[in-house]
């Protein structure tokens, strides 16, 4: 009894071979699959990052202080009465953080950049500092009389108070607190994803800058948009 060779040897080794392919096919998409839900997304990082600006409500980004002078004149009965007020006050610039939506962030996923569209800068009423004012008046028949000094006084708080505030809007006082609003608006989105170990761009700017992003802007999606489509993709795959 002779023993015969099978005629094609090489068929079992092309099975066992397209096998393991198989396998390594397999385990690689397993693989890429499980390393793609571990892998730090900028764009749900930034979502949560717009959550937590959301629920601080009102973030105060700069203050400065002033000194108000006004000076108040009253008639009466063919007298007459001065008095000035020297009024020294603190004023916030706060970004107001409820108008910050989900429209307001994009993810530009071609130049990893994230723009964040930030509400205008709000001058918060002047915190007056009560114990340091200072009073001067001339004296005289109708303060010593009448109800002069009280109306006078009033007065003078009242134009205090809006002096305080319009020099609050002076260029130069607005320009640092843009500048600072800016930082912080950028430092709030930037950590989370440096912490993700994530380098994204962020440019953050006021809605009178809009025209010099219009390209870029209109380019870029709203990351709302962005995760709705993630998620679509999600579900169909599952």
């Amino acid at each position: 009894m002779s023993f015969q060779a099978p005629r094609h040897p090489w068929v079992p080794v092309a099975i066992v071979t397209g096998f393991l392919i198989l396998l390594v096919a397999l385990a690689w998409a397993l693989f890429d699959r499980v390393e793609s839900s571990f892998r730090p997304d900028p764009v749900s990082i930034a979502n949560a990052s717009l959550t937590n600006l959301q629920e601080q409500n009102r973030l105060t980004v700069f203050s400065a202080s002033y000194n108000a002078t006004v000076t108040t004149t009253l008639s009466k009965l063919g007298l007459s009465a001065r008095k000035t007020l020297i009024m020294p006050g603190t004023v916030r610039y706060e970004l107001d953080l409820a108008k910050l939506e989900a429209e307001n962030v994009r993810w530009d996923a071609r130049d990893n950049i994230l723009y964040v569209e930030m509400p205008a800068i709000e001058i918060a009423r002047p915190e007056v500092h009560i114990e340091q004012i200072q009073t001067y008046d001339d004296g005289g028949i109708l303060i010593a009389l009448t109800d002069a000094e009280k109306v006078l006084d009033q007065a003078n708080r009242k134009k205090g108070v809006e002096e305080l505030a319009k020099q609050a809007q002076n260029p130069l006082q607005m320009r640092l607190a843009r500048e600072s609003a800016r930082r912080a608006v950028r430092h709030n989105f930037a950590i989370p994803l440096q912490a993700a170990g994530v380098e994204v761009k962020i440019d953050a700017f006021f809605p009178y800058e809009r025209g010099r992003y219009k390209e870029r802007w209109d380019y870029s999606r709203p990351i709302r948009d962005v995760l709705a489509e993630q998620k679509k993709k999600r579900e169909e795959t599952e």
